[in-house]
């Protein structure tokens, strides 16, 4: 599978990466123990099997519209297979133009039964991952938030870059020259 993300400013990135760095520290599962060099604060849109060119093709005229300004709304749990600690990001109208934007790209060129229903228009909740476990209820305990510093008020999403699952290799989504 090749994933659509967004990666924040600077200056966000390093709030979400202290915030890994406190979980860590106090035991709890924190994307801080994900080692991989690829591993960074990030956004994920949508994901799909293959980058076609056409999909390429919508994604260079997203990647245009970057940077784009976000606001953080607070901590959000999931329970879905895996128990998930994340900040929530408001779903305004520009994130959700450029989201539906993404959407119709991976649509427009790959297997429906490929797509992951979570990141359907509607359906998408836009979140920075904090924390992430197989073991359910983990992030349960009220205090959670209480070790976590203060979220950005508000980012900037950067850029557009792909992750492929299988072979590990980043790519940043250029915008058309």
């Amino acid at each position: 599978m090749r994933t659509v993300e967004l990666l924040l400013d600077e200056a966000a990135e390093l709030v979400v990466w202290e915030a890994w760095r406190r979980l860590a520290d106090a035991g709890l599962p924190s994307q801080a123990h994900h080692r991989s060099p690829t591993n960074r604060p990030h956004l994920t849109v949508a994901a799909c099997p293959e980058l076609t060119a056409p999909i390429r093709w919508e994604l260079a005229e997203v990647a245009a519209v970057l940077p784009l300004s976000v606001r953080f709304t607070g901590v959000v749990r999931f329970e879905r297979p895996t128990s998930v600690l994340a900040w929530a990001l408001d779903l305004d109208s520009a994130l959700t133009g450029l989201h539906r934007r993404v959407w119709e790209a991976v649509v427009s060129d790959s297997p429906p039964e490929t797509l992951n229903p979570f990141h359907q228009p509607g359906r998408w909740s836009p979140h920075i991952t904090l924390g992430r476990t197989r073991r359910a209820g983990v992030f349960a305990d009220r205090r959670i938030p209480e070790l976590l510093p203060a979220p950005p008020l508000s980012a900037r999403l950067t850029t557009l870059r792909s992750y492929d699952t299988q072979t590990g290799a980043l790519e940043v989504l250029e915008p058309r020259p």
